[in-house]
């Protein structure tokens, strides 16, 4: 089979419907045909076509809207270069209605040629609606074109484009659509990656009964601009609806905070740690120390750092010799420090190793951090360090108690160069030893999904969002304070667990209860009395300071090393200390 080059074709359409568009025109003014100026005209623009701007090598198949645009100017240019000639000869209307019928049947024509090629042969076996008629959703709707899903409608909050159209698919609002919804929908697309989490909570709500199956886009941050949108697509996760995007995130003062600095991160690879690594990599860190006992964890975080020089060290932070060395050596701007033992049934099971890590490695990290001259020191806490149950959150209020009093102890000499402050929130959504990856693993192998207890509730926060308002609290702290941040409202624990059944389809699966675990209580507190200021930030408030003599405390964590009682030592530091055994018989 003989195959013309395209170029060669360009020329012939060029010639064909010159002569097409002038006779026309020349029909329409009454005019005899002049085929001198036919031949003229054709001539310069296949000169133009040639010259300017490889209009001649232009794919139809591949047509944009930067093509169309380019062969509009060409024309013009050509217009511009033959006009002179005869001017005169041939009236100018009559030039410009010819100029005009070919642009028209041109760009008509590349158009048809597109849409005719690119059609897709894919039968529409399914049906999907786009909620966002902006940019996302227009570019979505032309993905799904070439797919198995037929684009019903979109919806929009926009009330001023409600009830117009989009390559002929209606778009009405939310409450419009559901008065039209006769019967169940294949896929609902959630594409409005600026929208907050809240929304998108709503919309979820509000349209789950229409559809078999939901899905979102990401959020500006995530999404990939250089990967098909509809490749990009995720079922709306449990994440997706407990996200609460705080309103007063203060992204310029957490970059004045971060860029340039040398940053140390203890438990570096850990989900709080290696979220931390993220966002100081993307404030502009000058370097980021990573320090973490576990190879793996290292490795994996290490392998995720690209724009900022990363230095993994392998060390605990038990070890106050290596510590002091790594100190020596790197001399760091700031110190986060996120390595504990947090998993409260462990702990309980390996007390005097949580004493050690816990209270130990802080105390070893804050002083060493006040002997090099850290500028601020970090720490981050937990709300189960109010009035604590178990161990763990014992421990981590001695680590409070330690970071704030401290700093004060030397208020009055010449070594006040580190502000010491400490963080304190509640869980974050899908860490390691958390219920959702628990409850996830459960779901995926058909059940039964354990609850501790009907009626315990906890706080959620992605870790993102934490790990962001933890660096925007430590910037605005002077040292001594203990932040805590705003986590909403408690959701039960029996609730979270029956929306991930929702999510995954799966009304097959049983919840069942397992009792209490030992240390575990049924509600976490942020404050251990109502006594908190406020800061410039909504989302993030002060504690009340408690005091406590340096000297006095340094003394009782020793005797708490070598105490055969040790949880009545605990009870003797922190008086508010109940122990729930929670033995489950």
């Amino acid at each position: 089979m003989i195959r013309i080059d395209k170029r060669i074709l360009n020329f012939v359409v060029i010639v064909l419907l010159s002569f097409f568009t002038f006779c026309w025109t020349f029909f329409i003014f009454h005019m005899p045909i002049d085929y001198k100026v036919i031949v003229g005209v054709i001539i310069v623009r296949m000169l133009a076509s040639r010259f300017i701007l490889r209009d001649y090598s232009l794919s139809w198949s591949k047509a944009s809207q930067k093509t169309f645009l380019i062969k509009s100017f060409v024309y013009s240019v050509a217009f511009f270069i033959y006009m002179p000639f005869f001017y005169g000869e041939v009236r100018i209307s009559f030039m410009v209605s010819e100029l005009l019928l070919y642009l028209f049947s041109i760009n008509f024509l590349m158009y048809a040629y597109y849409y005719y090629v690119n059609k897709s042969k894919i039968i529409k076996t399914k049906r999907v609606v786009i909620y966002g008629a902006g940019r996302a959703g227009v570019k979505l709707e032309n993905e799904f074109a070439s797919s198995e899903y037929k684009v019903e409608c979109f919806l929009d909050d926009d009330s001023s484009v409600q009830n117009s159209s989009i390559d002929s698919i209606r778009i009405f609002s939310a409450h419009e659509f559901k008065k039209r919804c006769k019967e169940k929908y294949d896929l609902l697309v959630i594409a409005m990656p600026s929208s907050s989490n809240k929304r998108v909570k709503e919309i979820y709500e509000e349209l789950r009964e229409c559809f078999i199956e939901i899905q979102v886009l990401p959020s500006l941050d995530e999404i990939l601009k250089d990967k098909a949108f509809s490749k990009q697509l995720k079922d709306i996760s449990v994440e997706d609806l407990l996200a609460r995007n705080p309103q007063d995130l203060d992204k310029k003062q957490i970059e004045r905070f971060i860029k340039d600095k040398t940053i140390l991160v203890t438990g570096a690879g850990g989900s709080i740690g290696s979220e931390i690594c993220r966002q100081c990599e993307k404030y502009g860190a000058k370097e980021l120390i990573l320090l973490d006992n576990s190879e793996f964890n290292l490795y994996v975080i290490l392998e995720e750092l690209h724009d900022v020089r990363a230095i993994p060290v392998m060390q605990s932070v038990v070890d106050k010799e290596l510590l002091d060395e790594t100190f020596a050596k790197y001399r760091p701007d700031i110190v986060i420090h996120a390595a504990a033992y947090k998993h409260v049934p462990l702990v309980e099971a390996n007390v005097y190793e949580g004493i050690l890590n816990n209270i130990i490695g802080t105390k070893n990290i804050i002083d060493i951090s006040i002997k090099y001259n850290v500028q601020k020191v970090v720490m981050i806490s937990t709300d189960k360090a109010v009035r604590p149950t178990n161990v763990m959150g014992a421990t981590k209020r001695i680590c409070e108690l330690y970071a704030q009093n401290v700093g004060a102890s030397l208020e009055n000499t010449n070594r006040k160069n580190t502000d010491i402050v400490a963080v304190r929130f509640g869980n974050v959504l899908g860490s390691s030893g958390s219920v959702i990856p628990k409850f996830k693993k459960q779901i995926e192998e058909g059940g039964p999904i354990t609850v501790t207890h009907p009626a315990i509730t906890r706080y959620f926060m992605l870790i993102p969002e934490a790990c962001e308002l933890v660096l925007q609290a430590a910037s605005i702290g002077h040292g001594g304070e203990i932040f805590i941040l705003d986590m909403g409202e408690p959701i039960k624990i029996v609730d979270l667990a029956k929306k991930m059944l929702e999510l995954s389809g799966r009304d097959d699966i049983e919840i069942i209860f397992s009792g209490l675990r030992p240390g575990e209580k049924l509600y976490e507190e942020l404050l251990i009395d109502e006594s908190d200021a406020q800061t410039e930030y909504e989302s993030i408030t002060v504690a009340k300071p408690t005091f406590y003599d340096i000297a006095k405390l340094n003394k009782d964590i020793e005797e708490l090393l070598v105490s055969e009682n040790k949880l009545q030592k605990l009870l003797e530091i922190v008086p508010e200390f109940s122990h729930q055994k929670n033995e489950v018989k």
